[in-house]
């Protein structure tokens, strides 16, 4: 295992628990003392040597063989390099994201296009080979389980719309599920999340906290602006930008994800604003339900990730944005702080015959507690995903490069189902129109509401 904080940490007792290993058989490399304690508890080698380009192969290549398998739980280590040494030692391979080398995300001397997670996805997909050792790539919750998220709430709109009467059947490849999509019609899709977790004591001037890895949120809020941009849409955003290269399927903000925000809404919290942080998911799942290629396909919906973390982090992440993106000096993952809360986590799929539905795991910190040890809300909804997909991954070893929409959705929400709390689907007729004109006069797309326009914060 590459990387040992919340992630690593809570993942490792999941793997002892559902996969036959002995403690002796894992190794966790990681670049600081975060964890030690709890590898000793279950008796797993603990190795503080941070990876870097120059020293990735000879620290990971003695530890990696035909049939081993590398668990990447880092942040500042190229998925890539990992992924093509694991290719080389016939090595299975599995992340949550897909990282770069460290400053990667941030270094502004490199173009914004080039900083996003639309040309990591690019890269990585060069390393599709068939017959090679399975890597599954970006399964974590989101992105990763959310893709499953989404396959179910289709599944529920047909029901629920009479649309599984008109002798239409469950889709059995991508292109049966771009189509009940579109048949459905599918506007857009947003991964909503709205985390309540509170720890204490809580956030100090000067410190960033979070309920998962500072680095990581920092990194990808730091990082333009990503969604799928959908064939429905009118009106391009002024600060917005296409690819040149690649599928497409994808636009960007020059603007950080940190500083954009979405109106979003989900069961428990109603209307709210999210960050529109980019994530592979806006990328992956437009690009999984196009009907057609390119620019103007015949159809796409718009994809994005609508986040509004726990409050201690959006404060963190107001302190962040005065400092001009420079990180406070201190900051902290709060896991065994955590005193309440939860984590609602799902997909909101919009412009069906009844509006808007949302789907998705509503998670208790007590809950979390009960279901796994040290795990947060947060982390317990990633680190399920992780170990159905080690466990799908050994399964079927030769796979070679595969993402989340890939895979039999079915088959990995039977097994991180008992692990999400309460899975909950609720209609509703929230647009992000309503309740709009009464204190200014917005430019608005008041014919469709489902408009990216609409959506978006000023």
């Amino acid at each position: 295992m590459v990387g040992f904080s919340s992630i690593g940490q809570g993942t490792l007792p999941l793997l002892l628990r559902h996969i036959d290993l002995k403690p002796e058989q894992i190794t966790v490399v990681t670049g600081d003392e975060n964890g030690r304690q709890i590898a000793a508890q279950y008796g797993v080698a603990f190795h503080n040597t941070p990876l870097d380009p120059s020293n990735y192969r000879a620290l990971l290549e003695p530890r990696l063989g035909r049939g081993d398998f590398l668990i990447n739980c880092s942040t500042d280590v190229s998925s890539i390099a990992l992924i093509a040494l694991c290719q080389a030692r016939g090595a299975l391979y599995i992340d949550t994201c897909i990282e770069p080398w460290a400053g990667g995300y941030t270094d502004t001397s490199v173009a914004p296009a080039l900083r996003t997670n639309y040309v990591l996805r690019e890269t990585a997909l060069t390393l599709k080979r068939p017959g090679m050792p399975t890597a599954v790539i970006t399964h974590g919750a989101n992105p990763g389980m959310i893709s499953h998220l989404v396959k179910e709430a289709l599944l529920n709109i047909a029901r629920d719309t009479g649309y599984f009467t008109q002798a239409a059947a469950v889709p059995q490849d991508r292109a049966g599920w771009a189509q009940l999509a579109r048949d459905l019609n599918i506007r857009a899709i947003q991964i909503a999340e709205r985390d309540t977790q509170v720890a204490a004591p809580r956030k100090a001037p000067g410190e960033f906290v979070n309920t998962w890895s500072v680095n990581g949120f920092v990194s990808e809020g730091c990082q333009p602006s990503e969604l799928g941009w959908g064939s429905h849409e009118k009106h391009f955003p002024a600060d917005g930008h296409r690819h040149e290269t690649g599928a497409k399927v994808a636009i960007y903000l020059t603007r950080p994800g940190a500083s954009t925000r979405v109106r979003t809404w989900t069961p428990l919290a109603g209307p709210i604003h999210g960050f529109l942080i980019t994530h592979n998911e806006s990328i992956s799942l437009a690009d999984y339900f196009s009907i057609g290629t390119g620019d103007h396909p015949a159809y796409r919906p718009t994809v994005y990730y609508a986040y509004h973390p726990c409050d201690d982090a959006v404060q963190s992440v107001h302190e962040l944005a005065g400092r001009d993106w420079v990180l406070q000096p201190t900051h902290r993952v709060v896991k065994d702080e955590i005193v309440s809360g939860t984590d609602e986590l799902g997909v909101l799929l919009m412009g069906h015959a009844r509006g808007a539905y949302w789907y998705g795991s509503r998670l208790t910190i007590e809950d979390a507690r009960r279901l796994a040890p040290h795990n947060s809300a947060t982390s317990l909804q990633v680190t399920a995903p992780v170990v159905a997909g080690v466990i799908w991954a050994l399964r079927h070893p030769d796979r070679g490069v595969i993402e989340p929409e890939e895979l039999d959705h079915a088959e990995i929400m039977d097994f991180i189902r008992p692990y999400l709390g309460q899975i909950v689907g609720e209609y509703s007729d929230w647009t992000p129109l309503q309740n709009r004109g009464h204190l200014f006069a917005e430019d608005l797309d008041r014919a469709d509401p489902w408009q990216f326009k609409n959506f978006r914060v000023a």
